[in-house]
């Protein structure tokens, strides 16, 4: 088993949470208490990991939102990462994928330079192009499969000769490639019919599930559906509804009591199917 499996599986089996806190910090969302800052980005990140820390399992950073801003962004990712406690899963939200001796560096990147636990990749390349992540054997690689867009009817739902479809031709190789435990899917929340279906297939395979919330995916069938049998190794990202909440806030204070009573929340759900 992975070293970030293990630990990922560890905080989700002591907290019975599977929160993944997406931190899609986009500047122009920003709430306005945080504009007297020098640096609003990071201190709305710092501000979001205090509120949910107790409760998250894992912190998912989408790079396309911090590499926008070029390297001022990009020093907000690395300063984030030092801010997230070292016992909770953090994810590259990158989506790379490449021809071999290119995915080398994105993968000494993302797991060696920023030391993520886990990345989101691209299956299009095929193995050669995935090969450089899933050779850091104590990471996770979490690869596209189903995804929650609609434009995944475009290819990842097209039926090949065989009968099946492309996303079950994935998740087949995605489970031959999956050493030492470190393979997972991306697999959408709003797609629950296929759901049980991929895990039942896939019964060894972490998944990471994306799509509740503003993507309106139900957060009970994603929990319920996406565990293993230990009830572990998967979890659900909620992104914008969580740390975007409605209202204004008088302060930093006022926003992080927003945002952790919408933790609080939706941990409360998982607890009750878990």
């Amino acid at each position: 088993m992975s070293a970030a499996r293990d630990k990922v599986n560890r905080r989700i089996s002591t907290l019975k949470s599977l929160l993944c806190v997406g931190l899609d910090s986009e500047a122009g969302k920003i709430p306005e208490v945080f504009s007297r800052y020098e640096n609003p980005v990071l201190e709305f990140n710092r501000a979001v990991i205090r509120a949910t820390a107790g409760i998250a399992a894992a912190y998912k950073i989408n790079t396309a939102f911090y590499e926008a801003r070029g390297i001022a962004g990009l020093k907000d990712m690395e300063a984030t990462l030092r801010h997230i406690p070292g016992t909770v899963l953090t994810i590259a939200d990158a989506k790379r994928a490449d021809i071999g001796n290119t995915s080398k560096m994105y993968a000494k990147a993302f797991f060696e330079h920023w030391s993520f636990d886990a990345i989101t990749v691209a299956p299009y390349m095929g193995s050669d192009s995935l090969e450089p992540f899933f050779s850091y054997e104590e990471k996770l690689v979490f690869v596209l499969c189903l995804t929650s867009n609609e434009g995944s009817a475009d290819f990842e739902e097209q039926l090949l000769h065989d009968g099946g479809t492309l996303y079950q031709a994935v998740l087949g190789k995605v489970a031959s490639w999956n050493r030492n435990g470190n393979g997972g899917v991306v697999v959408g929340a709003t797609k629950s019919a296929e759901l049980a279906c991929i895990r039942r297939d896939a019964p060894g395979l972490f998944f990471l599930i994306p799509g509740v919330g503003a993507q309106g995916g139900s957060l009970e069938e994603s929990v319920d559906l996406g565990v293993d049998a230990n009830r572990e190794s998967a979890l659900i990202n909620v992104s914008r509804a969580l740390i975007f909440p409605a209202g204004s806030f008088s302060g930093v204070d006022d926003y992080e009591n927003a945002v952790a009573a919408e933790a609080a929340e939706i941990h409360r759900k998982m607890k009750s199917v878990l």
